[in-house]
């Protein structure tokens, strides 16, 4: 295994033309985060408080689903992340705590 990916040993599935439970599943996965960013600017855009009530409720459930999918994909070897040097996340901390000293405290 890669020692820069972060990754569970992965559940085989059959290479054939058809779709297998893997295929399935990675196009139901990016059709949830389609989904979500699709939501997210009906929200902000959304002018009536009820309406964006119910489509914030909408929202909700499709990033769960999402979530969900993710974690199956990962659980079954199926979906890595790379490792990031400790060097990366200094660089990213300091990068982002230097943004918030840009936003006054109320």
């Amino acid at each position: 295994m890669n020692q820069q990916k972060v990754q569970n040993p992965e559940t085989q599935v059959n290479k054939t033309p058809e779709m297998n439970d893997r295929d399935f599943i990675n196009d139901m996965l990016s059709t949830e985060k389609y989904m979500t960013q699709s939501y997210s600017v009906a929200l902000n855009e959304a002018s009536n408080q009820t309406f964006y009530q119910d489509l914030l409720a909408i929202f909700n459930e499709t990033q769960d689903c999402q979530r969900n999918l993710y974690n199956l994909m990962f659980k079954n070897g199926w979906y890595s992340l790379d490792k990031a040097e400790q060097q990366q996340i200094q660089q990213a901390n300091q990068q982002y705590s230097g943004y918030t000293n840009q936003f006054p405290v109320h």
